[in-house]
């Protein structure tokens, strides 16, 4: 409740929170958006692969060109990483094996890293957050993205002492987006292909958001931060609306869940392609008990809406503004010390799942592309199975036919790989197999 007081208290001394951001996308570029009116918080430097981009992003957004000759642009992260004049780093770009370097990187610079590259935190981030608290610096999910924001009301939930039942996100949901490429992604969001082409959209991206895979790898963050559980069988993406959560995601026969304490995604659409009623398409919610008849009874006398047991009750939030709420998490790692969400153990994986039949000799494309989608497992079950995780799974050639729906397993592959991310990997596997 008092980030902006303290802020304030830098900004007066003349001692802005200076930033280094990784990647001037889309979600870097909202973030970029706000600190102009953000008065104690300073963009030191930003690393792209095209500093000309990152200054065009800037622009587009509405700095002066009096901030943008104060601002340096780079294409070399590590360097910009190691300057003395950045204090918290942002990584931005999307790319898991990217993500896990340019995070130990400022760990070993003594940086606090915020972690919008939600598929690194998948691949790797349990033993990045082990390796921060180690190094005495903050690893924290980025505000604004979805599993941030469930970890806060997780949190909120637990410190005011009620159990919770579930938590999770919304998302739009048919069966058929398993199997989704990027040549038939644009159909499915009811676009052309021109039509995305001018809006710069990229397919393979968007599809990765479209076929379950993004909403894999959000729901394990979360398992991993919150010690919330996958169900063994993955995400179901249950049609519920607003009104009905309370009712509706409950475990056992009495709902859809399959326990107490499970990460879950709900659709905004039925099987059959009809809307849900209230929908929480864009929103996170979290589901939780009244853990006593007395706190029962407050309930129904502060107008909470419940199950019809009348002790449980669900908060959502409708929407989620992305990088225009990142502020948050880069003022509690700086001013704090704290993290807006950060693996506390490996609980949930994202492993590589067959869209079609798949035959040896294949190339695998990656999270987004024609081959495999990201199905949410148990870390368990996913060490159990040899599962190749999706952060892992582009330019990987297959040994032995995958049918339809299946895992892909190391055994299916030829690994040669021997980069950073996958030696790291195989690190935060062993040090999490109990």
């Amino acid at each position: 409740m008092n980030l902006y007081r303290l802020l304030q208290k830098r900004a007066d001394a003349g001692n802005p929170v200076r930033v280094g951001l990784i990647g001037a996308g889309k979600f870097g570029s909202m973030f970029l958006s706000q600190v102009p009116t953000t008065p104690g918080l300073q963009v030191a430097a930003i690393a792209d692969l095209s500093p000309d981009r990152a200054r065009a992003a800037c622009r587009g957004v509405g700095w002066t060109d009096q901030r943008i000759a104060a601002t340096r642009f780079v294409d070399d992260a590590a360097a910009m990483i190691a300057s003395p004049d950045v204090e918290v780093v942002v990584e931005a770009t999307g790319h898991a094996s990217a993500g896990i370097f340019h995070a130990r990187c400022a760990i070993r610079e003594g940086k606090h890293i915020v972690m919008v590259n939600v598929e690194a935190d998948v691949l790797a981030g349990p033993l990045l957050a082990r390796d921060a608290e180690a190094a005495g610096v903050v690893y924290s999910l980025a505000y604004g993205d979805q599993p941030a924001l469930i970890c806060e009301l997780v949190d909120w939930a637990r410190a005011c002492g009620f159990p919770i039942i579930a938590a999770g996100k919304g998302t739009k949901y048919m069966p058929e987006y398993h199997a989704s490429t990027p040549e038939t992604v644009w159909g499915y969001y009811g676009l052309t292909a021109e039509q995305a082409k001018a809006g710069g959209m990229n397919p393979q991206m968007f599809n990765s958001f479209l076929d379950g895979t993004k909403s894999a790898i959000e729901m394990a963050a979360v398992a991993n931060a919150s010690g919330l559980t996958p169900a063994p069988d993955g995400l179901t993406f249950p049609p519920v609306g607003t009104h009905e959560m309370a009712e509706a995601l409950r475990p056992g026969n009495a709902g859809t869940l399959h326990h107490a304490g499970q990460v879950e995604v709900i659709s905004s659409v039925h099987r059959d392609g009809s809307p849900v009623q209230n929908d929480l398409r864009w929103g996170v919610f979290v589901v939780f008990e009244a853990p006593n008849d007395y706190a029962q009874r407050c309930f129904q006398e502060y107008g909470v809406v419940t199950d019809s047991s009348g002790r449980v009750s669900a908060l959502y939030r409708p929407f989620h503004l992305i990088g225009l709420e990142l502020n948050v998490s880069i003022l509690s790692a700086a001013l704090r010390k704290e993290a807006t969400g950060a693996p506390t153990g490996f609980r949930g994986d994202v492993v590589s799942t067959a869209k079609r039949d798949l035959r040896a000799g294949e190339m695998l494309d990656g999270e987004g592309g024609a081959c495999v989608w990201g199905k949410l497992m148990t870390a368990g079950d996913s060490l159990r199975r040899g599962g190749v995780p999706i952060g892992l799974a582009n330019r990987v050639p297959l040994l032995r036919d995958v049918p339809v729906g299946q895992p892909v397993t190391w055994e299916d592959v030829r690994d040669d790989t021997v980069d950073e991310a996958d030696r790291y990997r195989r690190a935060m596997e062993a040090a999490f197999r109990g």
